[in-house]
C-alpha cells in the first residue's frame, strides 16, 4: 500500500516561497516510499492580515496553488492532499478554505470546502478570530477513495465536532485527514487529545499535518503533526520545526479490531425526540 505522509510548514506571506519549501517536503516524502502525502491548512499562504487571503484567492480549477498541486503530483507519481487552498466564491466576496486531493496522474479528486469556521475569542488570551468574516462555510461531507483506503476530509477547527466523523464512518472511512493552523494556547491545552479521540471512537487512523512556529505576521501555531492509528496511538509525530512525517496503515488489523470491538455497531444514537424524556 506504501506510507502516508504529513507535512509540517511555516508558511508566510510569499506564495512562491511557501510552494518551493513545499515542494521540497513532498519530494523528501516521495523519496521516503509516500505514496499519498497531506499538505497543512494555509500551506501555500498566510497573510500578513486575515483580508489579504481575499487578494490572492485562486478562482477554482486555476491559479498558482492548484497547479503548484497538479504538477508536483504528476512529477512525483505522488498523491497530494493539498490542506487549504483559498478559492474565490460565488456570493459575497468570501472565500472558501478549500482541501483538495490531487492523484498521481495530477487529477483532482475532491474538493472539501470547510465547514466548521473559527469564530472565536481565545480564553485568558487578548486573541481573537473571525474566520467567517473573509470564510464562506462549506455544506458537504466529502470522502474520497485513495491507495491508503477511503478518506473522509476535514480542515482543523472541524476536529471539534464529532459528528461530522460520524457521518464520514458511516459512508466507510477508514482514515481522516485533519490539516491544521492550531493557536498554541488551544494547541497546549487540546491538540493531541482531540485527535486522538477522533481516532479512538471511529477506530479510524488519523493524519494531522500542522503550521508551526512564527508567521510572517507574527502569529504563532503549534505544530506537533500527528499520524494517529485506530487504537489512539501515536504511530509518529513532529513537534517543531518544518519537516515530514510517516506511517503506513494495517487495514487489515483495523478491520479486525472493528470486529472484535463493534464500537462502531454498537452505537444507539441517534434518539428521536419523542424517545427523549427531561427531567
Amino acid at each position: 500500500m506504501g506510507k502516508v505522509a504529513a507535512i509540517q510548514m511555516t508558511s508566510g506571506h510569499l506564495v512562491e516561497k511557501n510552494l518551493a519549501t513545499a515542494g521540497r517536503l513532498l519530494r523528501e516524502a516521495r523519496e521516503a516510499g509516500a505514496v499519498i502525502a497531506c499538505l497543512p491548512e494555509n500551506f501555500a499562504f498566510i497573510g500578513l492580515r486575515d483580508a489579504d487571503k481575499l487578494n490572492i484567492a485562486e478562482s477554482d480549477g486555476q491559479g498558482p496553488a492548484q497547479d503548484f498541486l497538479r504538477d508536483t503530483a504528476r512529477a512525483l507519481g505522488l498523491w497530494i492532499l493539498g490542506g487549504t487552498v483559498n478559492i474565490r466564491g460565488a456570493g459575497d466576496g468570501r472565500v472558501a478554505n478549500a482541501s483538495l486531493l490531487i492523484d498521481a496522474a495530477g487529477r483532482r479528486v475532491a474538493r472539501y470546502d470547510k465547514i466548521h469556521l473559527f469564530d472565536v475569542a481565545i480564553p485568558g488570551r487578548n486573541e481573537q478570530y473571525r474566520e467567517s468574516s473573509t470564510v464562506e462555510p462549506g455544506r458537504r461531507i466529502v470522502l474520497a477513495d485513495t491507495p491508503a483506503g477511503r478518506l473522509g476530509l476535514s480542515v482543523c477547527y472541524d476536529m471539534r465536532f464529532p459528528e461530522l466523523y460520524r457521518d464520514m464512518v458511516a459512508k466507510g472511512a477508514v482514515w481522516l485527514a485533519m490539516p491544521a493552523a492550531f493557536t498554541v494556547p488551544t494547541g497546549r491545552a487540546h491538540w493531541e487529545t482531540l485527535l486522538r479521540a477522533r481516532a479512538i471512537e471511529n477506530l479510524c487512523y488519523v493524519v494531522a499535518p500542522a503550521q508551526v512556529g512564527t508567521h510572517s505576521s507574527g502569529r504563532e501555531t503549534y505544530g506537533d503533526s500527528l499520524i494517529v492509528d485506530y487504537w489512539g496511538q501515536v504511530l509518529a509525530r513532529r513537534q517543531e520545526g518544518e519537516g515530514v512525517i510517516m506511517a503506513e496503515f494495517d487495514l487489515a488489523g483495523q478491520s479486525e479490531a472493528r470486529a472484535r470491538f463493534p464500537a462502531l455497531d454498537n452505537r444507539k444514537l441517534p434518539i428521536t425526540a419523542r424517545e427523549t424524556e427531561t427531567a
